[in-house]
């Protein structure tokens, strides 16, 4: 038996922010929290929709103390700031940090025994849909708009915990590429390179199957083709990518991840790595790894990234696959190695236990130990 998931209602286009009006409207909502980041404040991209709510005098508040990698703690004072508004609703409007802020936001307001946050780790079965969540994703990369998924870091004990629960998924979803045209040139690239890796693990996820895999090749081909162009800021790339990012989101969602992410998730908890840039640098190592346990379809990966296989053994197109991923890492500007990122060759040893315990590394298609993560951190280093 196979399990999809996907959100009720998706708007999709350059200047698609118009139509949240219609739907704050339509749905009845009294009041909105609106959950962002300082800096999309600073820099007037959270105005594009408030400006929008102005205008309908529709009355909300700003809670937009979201930072990257958000803690149990922010979670917690966007309880207190939404329950302080009286609010009956939430926008979320920002990348993957603010979206998953709000998930957790929703969730505890309807399901308030989980008000610890740290008890809503894996996949809680929570009795109540969350608060009602229109997402306006500011970046190409989570697909958080999507996804039953939103990953929350303990900071006492220095580790990022995933949550996983249907009851989390926003109502409406806003891909709106023009939201996302002041991202900064690196962090479109990581963002865009975390997009990249959804679609991949989730292609070769151990719960793939044919309705997700028809999704994840397409984001593949979609990202390979459009991601440079969107770090060059160019409006057809961004478009595109604000569509490839979100049709991963729909596959891997249902399927899961693996240990790419499962090793990308202890570095942002242990150094505040940004999620996409520790993605992109592990992704062409765990490929590597797990290339023996893919059957054919290392072949489709380099297929849909632009590669002619014709000719190739089953080496030469595994090879090929990689390769493609580490010339557009290299393209975007992403570091090769972790020790370029910050990361410490003494923390490995407890990043790899952190790394084995973690959800997703259980979809990956080949078997790890603790051991064997250490030896891909170690490779990566």
């Amino acid at each position: 038996m196979a399990r999809m998931i996907l959100n009720e209602t998706s708007y999709f286009g350059a200047g698609s922010i118009g139509e949240i009006v219609g739907e704050v409207k339509k749905r009845g909502f009294k009041k909105t929290l609106v959950v962002t980041d300082p800096d999309l404040v600073k820099f007037g991209v959270t105005q594009k929709v408030t400006k929008l709510l102005d205008e309908a005098g529709h009355p909300y508040e700003i809670f937009s103390d979201v930072k990257a990698n958000p803690t149990v703690t922010v979670v917690k004072n966007g309880i207190a700031a939404f329950k302080a508004a009286e609010a009956d609703s939430l926008i979320a409007i920002g990348g993957g940090s603010a979206m998953d802020t709000a998930k957790a936001i929703g969730i505890i307001i309807a399901n308030p025994e989980y008000s610890d946050v740290t008890s809503l780790e894996g996949a809680v079965d929570t009795k109540n849909p969350c608060v009602p969540i229109i997402a306006v994703p500011t970046t190409a990369g989570t697909a958080a708009e999507v996804t039953i998924n939103y990953v929350i870091t303990d900071e006492e004990k220095k580790r990022k915990f995933v949550c996983v629960d249907p009851h989390d998924i926003p109502v409406v979803a806003v891909i709106d590429s023009d939201m996302m045209s002041s991202m900064p040139k690196g962090l479109t690239a990581s963002t865009g390179m975390d997009a990249l890796t959804h679609a991949i693990e989730g292609y070769t996820t151990l719960a793939a199957w044919e309705l997700t895999d028809m999704m994840h090749l397409k984001a593949i081909e979609i990202i390979s083709r459009s991601l440079r162009s969107a770090v060059a800021n160019e409006p057809k790339g961004r478009e595109d990518m604000a569509l490839g990012q979100y049709v991963a989101g729909m596959g891997f969602s249902n399927v899961g991840l693996g240990v790419v992410h499962g090793m990308a998730h202890p570095l942002g908890a242990f150094y505040d790595t940004p999620h996409g840039v520790a993605n992109a640098v592990l992704l062409p190592y765990v490929m590597e790894y797990n290339a023996p346990y893919t059957g054919e379809k290392f072949k489709d990966i380099a297929e849909a990234m632009g590669v002619d296989t014709t000719g190739m053994d089953q080496d030469a197109y595994r090879k090929a696959a990689v390769d493609a991923v580490k010339q557009l890492s290299k393209d975007v500007g992403i570091p090769e190695k972790l020790h370029e990122i910050g990361v410490k060759e003494e923390d490995l040893p407890a990043l790899a236990e952190s790394a084995f315990a973690d959800v997703c590394t259980g979809g990956n298609p080949r078997p790890c130990t603790v051991e064997s993560i250490l030896e891909l951190y170690k490779t990566a280093y």
